[in-house]
């Protein structure tokens, strides 16, 4: 059996290896090949290409990198053709992976997605496409199962695979020690793992944690930067804000672990945050035309899934986009979040004081995280994708032997 895979996103990498491990673990003869990051080409995935360096955000950026993307295209085709997979898998990153997906159909290939993107949250009117393109939706959410089927797909809720890499991650018990051993609370600033998230959203995080020292002067600061790359751009934004912060990469688990609070930038670090029990407020900053943009397509009142899991109806009224902890339908946020182009460095700073100086709001809120971290962080979403693709393949390879056992059978009968 051969398995092309198709993931452009660094989490989308992670899950694909995660994923390719478990099959690995069922079928050690079976083949993965396609487009993926390099921990997928860890777990045994021969790539086609590194996508990953092409998770480029918003129009521009894809207008730039056209080229890209159909040279891509062009060679995921020829693949089909002479190199036929059994199953196409596809890993978020809807907008080439739609294509990908209309290829692996004309060629009468099955396609599977496994973390599909959020067509609930954002013109939900693409689900045509999951159902024209797509035979198998493997949901990470729970919502969404029922949310797909209702609009015609073949979904089954296997649980979001980031709980996997969570529970069997391990944390670097010096630097722990280390970090808890230095005075003061530290407040980690995560500011996304794409180079444009640190660009749009790192000063305004740095800019509340200027305003956080003020009012705390024994607080201190950490930066978990996703990727080397990003460290002179850190470092130049750092420098700017005349601010004595830690950089640190690579030690994102750490930093959570031992922050007292955290300022994140939107994206699936709430599920760490999550996980770690750790109080955080979110920021994702834009431009004035994207938040105009965003407030049209928006279908959900939060962009942070931590909060669309603890909300009675996920698909509720969408129109605020700014919690606001006065307003009774944000009462059981857990995580204040930011969607915003304007400058919230002052709400940001006043949530991180607020952690920093009442430790008795900090244990309620905590003992909220670690319920609903009870209910969702169980984890097994790779082996439980394993478990259907197996199903699925083993079902057709046994189809492909009967018809050869018939037509021989129709053969020997002549």
């Amino acid at each position: 059996m051969r398995i092309f895979f198709s993931v452009g996103e660094p989490s989308g990498d992670l899950h694909g290896a995660n994923l390719i491990r478990a099959l690995k673990k069922r079928h050690s003869h079976w083949q993965f090949v396609g487009y993926g990051g390099p921990k997928m080409a860890q777990a045994g995935c021969r790539l086609h290409a590194d996508l990953t360096q092409l998770a480029v955000m918003w129009v521009a950026q894809v207008i730039l990198n056209f080229h890209k993307f159909l040279r891509l295209l062009r060679q995921a085709d020829q693949s089909f053709r002479t190199e036929r997979p059994d199953l196409v898998v596809l890993i978020d990153y809807p907008g080439f992976n739609w294509w990908i997906a209309r290829k692996a159909k004309a060629q009468g290939i099955p396609v599977l997605y496994y973390g599909t993107p959020q067509l609930w949250a954002w013109a939900s009117w693409r689900v045509t496409k999951m159902r024209r393109f797509v035979d198998h939706v493997l949901c990470k959410l729970p919502f969404e199962e029922a949310w797909f089927r209702q609009r015609g797909c073949n979904a089954t809720f296997v649980g979001h695979p980031y709980f996997d890499e969570l529970r069997a991650q391990q944390l670097d018990a010096a630097f722990v020690e280390q970090q808890k051993s230095s005075s003061g609370p530290l407040v980690t600033l995560l500011p996304g793992s794409r180079t444009q998230e640190v660009r749009s959203n790192l000063p305004e995080l740095l800019k509340a944690a200027k305003l956080v020292r003020t009012q705390v002067p024994t607080a201190r600061f950490a930066i978990a930067a996703y990727k080397p790359q990003q460290q002179d751009q850190i470092a130049d934004l750092v420098s700017a804000s005349g601010l004595e912060v830690e950089v640190h990469v690579g030690r994102t688990a750490e930093l959570i672990h031992t922050a007292k609070c955290c300022m994140a930038c939107s994206g699936s670090v709430s599920l760490e945050l999550l996980y770690h029990e750790r109080p955080s407020v979110i920021l994702y900053q834009v431009s004035r035309l994207g938040y105009f943009a965003q407030s049209i397509f928006r279908k959900v009142r939060y962009i942070t899934l931590v909060n669309l899991l603890t909300a009675e109806n996920p698909f509720g009224d969408g129109s605020a986009g700014i919690y606001d902890p006065l307003d009774p339908r944000d009462q059981h946020v857990l995580m204040p979040e930011y969607l915003t182009y304007k400058d919230r460095s002052t709400n940001l700073a006043w949530h991180v004081v607020h952690w920093l100086t009442d430790a008795d709001d900090v244990a309620q809120l905590e003992r909220r995280l670690a319920d609903l971290k009870e209910r969702v962080a169980q984890g097994g979403a790779s082996e439980t994708a394993a478990d259907y693709i197996s199903g699925l393949l083993e079902t057709s390879e046994d189809a492909d032997r009967s018809v050869t056992r018939s037509v021989a059978t129709s053969g020997d009968a002549a």
